[in-house]
C-alpha cells in the first residue's frame, strides 16, 4: 500500500463512518461484539481474524459503507502497531536478553531467596507498582512478564496468584496517577491542581490496589488455575554460561527506561516550557521508545557482554526474540482497529447524548460516563477524555479537592471492564496464554474491581476534605 493511500485512509478514518441513529448503533456495536465473543469461542477463530470479521460487521450493522469501515478499522490497527508495536518488540528483545544472559534468573533467584511465599503477591504488587508510575500500561507489561513468568515457573506459583498483583499495580498507576497521560487530560480539562490530585490519587491507589491485587488473586487463582505458558517463558539458555550479569546490573537495566520516563515526567511538571532547552531533551530520551530502546543497547553490554556474548551471539538473541511475538502484534493491532472503528462510528457521542440528562451527583456522574464509554470503545483514554470535556463545566464551582476527586472519579471509571474491544485484554490474554473466558474471569473482573473500589474511596474521601 503505498503512503498515500494510507494517508487518504487514516483522513477517511476520522470523518465519522455512519449515520445511523443512537438504537441502530447501539444493536451495532452489541452485534459487533457478539460476532467476535462467537467466532473465537464457538468456532475457534483465531483473534486477528475474528476482530477483522467483527469490525467489518459492526460497521455493516451500523450502516456505514464498506470502504468507510475498511479504512477506520486500518486506521486503528496501524495506530496501535505504531503505538503499541514496536514498545512489545524492544520489550521482547530485552526480555530475551535478559533470559539467555542469565540475568533474568538472577533476578528471580533473588526474589524467591528474599521473599516468603506468603509475601510473594505483595512484592510483585510493590515491584509493578514502582515500575508502572512513570511507565505506559504496556511498557509495564513487556519489562514484567519475563520477571512474572519465571517467578510463577520457578516458585510453582499459579499464574494468576503472581501475575494478577502485577497486572493491578500497573493498571491502578495508569487510571489515577498522574503523570499518565489520563489523569493529565483530566486535569488540565478540569483545571484541578496536579499536586493535589496526586496526593489524593495515592491515597485511593494503595487500598484499591491491595484489594484488586493481592487480595483478588487468592480467588482468580482458584477460578483460573494455570502455571505460565511455555511459549512465552523466557527460556534458560541452551549451552551453561561461564558468567552471569550482576543482580545490580540486571536491575539497572530494567530499571532505566522507568528512570528516563520519570525525569520526563518531572521535568514536565516543573519546567513545563517546551521552548526550555533541558525539556526538549527530557522530552526525547523519556519517549517511551527511546527509553526503551536505550535499555536494548545498554542491556547490550550490562546484559549480553557481561554473560561473555560475542557479536554473533547478540545479533541471534534479537533476531530469535521477535518471532514469538508475531501473533500479538497481530492480535492487538486489530482490537486496535476495533476498537478505531468504534470510535469512528459515533459510539463515544452517543454515550454522551444519553447522559445529558443524567441527574445524579457530579463524581458519580463522571465516573458513570467514564464507564460507559470505556464499554462501548474499548478505550481508557478515550473514556477519560470525552467523561472530563463533558463534566468540566460542573468542576467551576467545585474546591480544589472536590476538582481532584472529580479528575480520579473520570480515571476510575475509565478502567472498568476492559473486554473484547480493548487492545490491553487481548495484550494480557496472549502473554498469560488464557482463553477469552479465562480472561474475562481474571482480567476484566480485576479490571472492575479497581474501577468499583476506587469510586468507594473517592465517594469516601469527598466526605472528609
Amino acid at each position: 500500500m503505498t503512503s498515500l493511500s494510507v494517508e487518504m485512509l487514516a483522513a477517511d478514518a476520522a470523518e465519522p463512518i455512519t449515520s445511523a441513529g443512537n438504537a441502530q448503533l447501539g444493536i451495532a456495536v452489541l452485534a459487533g461484539i457478539a460476532v467476535i465473543v462467537l467466532l473465537i469461542t464457538k468456532f475457534k477463530m483465531h483473534a486477528f481474524l475474528a476482530l477483522t470479521i467483527g469490525s467489518l460487521a459492526l460497521g455493516s450493522f451500523a450502516g456505514a459503507a464498506p470502504a468507510k469501515t475498511i479504512a477506520s478499522f486500518t486506521a486503528g490497527l496501524g495506530s496501535t502497531v505504531a503505538g503499541v508495536g514496536v514498545l512489545i518488540a524492544l520489550g521482547a528483545i530485552l526480555g530475551k536478553l535478559l533470559a539467555d544472559s542469565g540475568g533474568a534468573d538472577q533476578i528471580v533467584d533473588t526474589i524467591l531467596a528474599r521473599t516468603s511465599k506468603r509475601a510473594m503477591p505483595w512484592a510483585m504488587v510493590l515491584i509493578a507498582s514502582i515500575i508502572g508510575l512513570p511507565l505506559f500500561f504496556e511498557v509495564g507489561i513487556v519489562l514484567l512478564i519475563p520477571v512474572v513468568l519465571l517467578v510463577a515457573k520457578r516458585g510453582n506459583y499459579s499464574l494468576m496468584r503472581i501475575g494478577i498483583p502485577a497486572l493491578a499495580g500497573l493498571s491502578v498507576m495508569h487510571g489515577l496517577i498522574p503523570p499518565h497521560p489520563g489523569p493529565l487530560v483530566a486535569i488540565d480539562a478540569l483545571d484541578a491542581n496536579l499536586g493535589v490530585t496526586l496526593a489524593l490519587g495515592v491515597v485511593v491507589a494503595i487500598p484499591t490496589v491491595i484489594l484488586a491485587g493481592p487480595v483478588f488473586s487468592r480467588y482468580a487463582a482458584r477460578w483460573v488455575d494455570i502455571k505460565a505458558p511455555e511459549k512465552m517463558i523466557p527460556q534458560r539458555p541452551s549451552e551453561e554460561l561461564e558468567r552471569r550479569p550482576g543482580f545490580g546490573a540486571t536491575l539497572a537495566t530494567i530499571l532505566l527506561p522507568v528512570v528516563l520516563m520519570l525525569i520526563k515526567a518531572l521535568v514536565d511538571i516543573v519546567v513545563d516550557d517546551p521552548e526550555q532547552g533541558l525539556q526538549k531533551v527530557t522530552d526525547v530520551i523519556g519517549s517511551p521508545l527511546i527509553a526503551l530502546l536505550a535499555a536494548v543497547i545498554v542491556g547490550m553490554f550490562t546484559l549480553g557482554r557481561a554473560a561473555g556474548f560475542t557479536k554473533a551471539r547478540l545479533s541471534t538473541t534479537v533476531e530469535k526474540s521477535l518471532a514469538p511475538i508475531a501473533g500479538v502484534l497481530l492480535i492487538v493491532g486489530a482490537g486496535g482497529g476495533f476498537k478505531q472503528t468504534l470510535i469512528d462510528a459515533g459510539v463515544g457521542q452517543m454515550i454522551l447524548d444519553f447522559s445529558e440528562d443524567w441527574s445524579i451527583p457530579a463524581l458519580l456522574l463522571g465516573w458513570l460516563i467514564a464507564v460507559a464509554i470505556r464499554l462501548a470503545t474499548g478505550s481508557a483514554t478515550v473514556a477519560t477524555i470525552s467523561a472530563a470535556g463533558l463534566v468540566a463545566p460542573l468542576a467551576a464551582d467545585m474546591s480544589t479537592s472536590h476538582a481532584a476527586l472529580l479528575v480520579l472519579a473520570v480515571g476510575a471509571g475509565s478502567l472498568f471492564f476492559s473486554h473484547v474491544n480493548d487492545a490491553g485484554f487481548w495484550l494480557v490474554k496472549e502473554y498469560f496464554g488464557m482463553n477469552v473466558g479465562q480472561t474475562v474471569k481474571t482480567w476484566s473482573v480485576m479490571e472492575t474491581i479497581i474501577s468499583v473500589v476506587s469510586l468507594v474511596f473517592i465517594l469516601l474521601l469527598s466526605l472528609i476534605v
